[in-house]
């Protein structure tokens, strides 16, 4: 799922990473919401924010913005550093460590975040992390697949949802169907696990409060020791042939 670049990825491997990760993507953004009033998933708006603020000459609330801007941005350049880095060292990790970092700080927000939301300064700092661990993700996900896949950005997903499912009034050829078919259910498939999270966020916050991040990281880990169930198995079965 992470591990598999170039050729040796396959379709398989990119619907597992994209269910997966655009599930934690949903739960991070509707915790977000929940808890800072914040979306923490994207920039789109934040960007209508900031020039709105800006507009009407309030400085220091667009400033907020623009570093809510600059923290996704950060993450993607965070993420693709550690990427880049490690592929040179050890390249069989490469992809963990920046997943590492997200459920670390998402743990942390998690655990001790609930402290520090009833100021709009610490509010705002807690959407900065999880906005970092947002274009982490992005990244690391964009990267993996080859840019097939992004968990975060559901405008794109829909645009490229919507020149798809057109196409299939002209379009008619089997392999081309059967290509086109796939590129539609993996889409279909992080919208549906994206709106999954924010339901299942949404449900637990009121509950859980902040540790409702806890049920992403959970999710993260999972999807980390299945992957590495699946080398060993495979190893294994290289193994036994040979």
């Amino acid at each position: 799922m992470f591990r598999h670049k170039g050729n040796n990825r396959t379709y398989i491997h990119n619907l597992r990473l994209a269910s997966l990760l655009s599930l934690v993507a949903g739960i991070v953004n509707i915790t977000g919401v929940l808890s800072v009033k914040v979306l923490t998933t994207n920039v789109t708006g934040h960007f209508a924010f900031f020039g709105e603020e800006f507009s009407q000459r309030h400085y220091t609330i667009a400033i907020v913005y623009l570093v809510f801007i600059l923290s996704f941005l950060a993450g993607a350049f965070f993420s693709n550093m550690l990427i880049e880095t490690f592929s040179r060292i050890r390249p069989q990790i490469a992809y963990a460590v920046p997943m590492f970092f997200e459920i670390l700080m998402l743990t942390c927000i998690g655990f001790f975040g609930k402290e520090y939301v009833f100021t709009n300064f610490s509010g705002q700092v807690v959407a900065c992390v999880l906005l970092f661990s947002m274009g982490l993700q992005n990244a690391l996900v964009t990267k993996v697949s080859q840019s097939v896949v992004r968990t975060t950005h559901l405008t794109g997903l829909f645009t490229d949802l919507g020149i798809e499912l057109s196409q299939l009034f002209f379009y008619r050829r089997k392999v081309e169907l059967r290509q086109l078919s796939k590129s539609i259910f993996l889409k279909l498939a992080i919208i549906g696990c994206f709106f999954s999270g924010c339901v299942i966020g949404g449900f637990t916050y009121s509950s859980m409060g902040l540790k409702t991040l806890l049920i992403a990281t959970l999710v993260l880990i999972l999807a980390l020791y299945y992957d590495n169930i699946r080398l060993h198995y495979y190893n294994l079965k290289r193994i036994i042939r040979s």
